[in-house]
């Protein structure tokens, strides 16, 4: 079966990031280009837009307007977090036919890409014609299948600027300070602080990432070798951070709307690691903490341009799929070359594979004590993020003392 005729929606859905608004305009280009396509209906704040019959006109946007909005962080659209029911899903679909919406493009992560099949499967069985597209979004990088996800590169840049300025902040006033990353499941955004040590003894000295089990005491002994070789220390350390028994570390007893402990919302693990330091290593120590929060995946001076060009294209080439064949899915990136060579091509995969379940930071990037990450995970992450300025410091000659 070929393109069917018909009016097309977009919504967004979960946390924001730096590019998300890239692949909103690249669907909406693309969609322009298409007789077939006769509207394309923007769903303001995602699933909720689409129950309420809240819509604008995308297509009516001019060009100028188009091209700030894509370099616009945050959604454009209006987000959302919302674990659709059945009864949800029903509804939506119901929408749809109001509508004669033949064409769904949802931008998200894998709480989306699950809405999306629900959506399609209730399609399928009614024998409504429409073509679902999920279009991946996600600074904590941890949907699976795709090589990475459209919005992490920009997160990633900002962590390791952070801590390449953190750590000059740190050699002119030595201290021990601990930084607090996204990062619930995944250590791939913690992991991206790596970028920062360009000589040995730069930040960040420790790195822990939830993959690994956090033991405080492991934490202690770590922070006492690395303070005693440099007389400071900066520490990298994902809030999802748990114990053996999965206790999250410096938790509050707070849920978001998932049920899950809120993380990045407090400093309560900063605050609670910060503690432990000066309570066991002394009190007298100069400790500070900071939680990065939300300022890593709306942060507009840390785009960077290979994850804003690739998040434009999955959007152009989910409405290509569509267009192109009776076919569904998520849209996913392939790495075909690295360094120099970096390259993708996009293709598509089932809804199903992304839905519900997320991938964890590979085992043979996490150093063997659990506390650092391995240079190889350089090759994988510096080809995302863009150009990274090389810092240097003073040669230091020092002047003979007058006797």
């Amino acid at each position: 079966m070929g393109s069917i005729r018909g009016n097309a929606v977009i919504g967004q859905s979960g946390g924001p990031t730096c590019v998300i608004n890239q692949s909103l305009v690249g669907v909406i280009e693309e969609a322009h280009k298409s007789p077939i396509i006769e509207n394309l209906y923007g769903a303001l704040h995602g699933v909720n837009g689409i129950m309420n019959e809240n819509f604008i006109e995308l297509l009516k946007e001019n060009q100028a307007s188009l091209d700030r909005v894509a370099i616009t962080p945050s959604a454009a659209l209006g987000s959302v977090r919302k674990k659709v029911t059945p009864d949800d899903c029903a509804k939506i679909f119901e929408v749809f036919k109001k509508y004669d919406i033949r064409y769904f493009f949802y931008i998200g992560g894998n709480d989306s890409a699950e809405t999306a099949n629900i959506v399609n499967e209730l399609a399928k069985s009614a024998n409504y014609e429409l073509r679902t597209f999920h279009i991946p979004k996600t600074i904590d990088n941890d949907l699976l299948v795709t090589d990475h996800c459209p919005g992490y590169g920009s997160a990633a840049r900002f962590v390791g600027l952070a801590f390449m300025g953190d750590n000059y902040d740190n050699l002119s006033l030595k201290g021990i300070k601990i930084n607090v990353v996204m990062g619930r499941h995944a250590g791939y955004l913690t992991a991206a602080s790596r970028i920062a040590r360009q000589d040995p003894d730069d930040a960040p000295h420790l790195i822990y990432v939830p993959e690994r089990a956090f033991s405080e005491e492991k934490f202690l002994s770590d922070v006492q070798n690395v303070y005693d070789k440099h007389g400071r220390a900066i520490i990298a350390v994902a809030e999802g951070i748990a114990d053996a028994n999965h206790n999250p570390i410096g938790a509050t007893n707070e849920v978001d709307s998932h049920g899950n402990v809120q993380l990045s919302g407090t400093g309560a693990l900063g605050d609670y690691l910060s503690a432990l330091v000066k309570k066991n290593l002394g009190s007298k120590l100069r400790v500070r903490a900071d939680t990065f929060g939300y300022l890593q995946r709306s942060f507009p001076g840390c785009i960077s341009e290979v994850d804003a060009r690739e998040a434009r294209q999955v959007g152009r080439d989910a409405v290509r799929f569509a267009l192109a064949e009776d076919q569904d899915g998520s849209v996913i990136m392939k790495r075909t070359g690295n360094g120099a060579n970096y390259a993708i091509e996009t293709a598509l995969t089932p809804l199903k594979n992304l839905a519900k379940n997320t991938k964890s930071l590979e085992d043979e990037y996490i150093g063997e004590n659990a506390n650092d990450i391995n240079e190889s995970f350089l090759d994988y992450v510096l080809p995302l993020v863009g150009e990274i300025p090389n810092l240097g410091k003073l040669q230091k000659y020092h002047l003979r003392k007058q006797q």
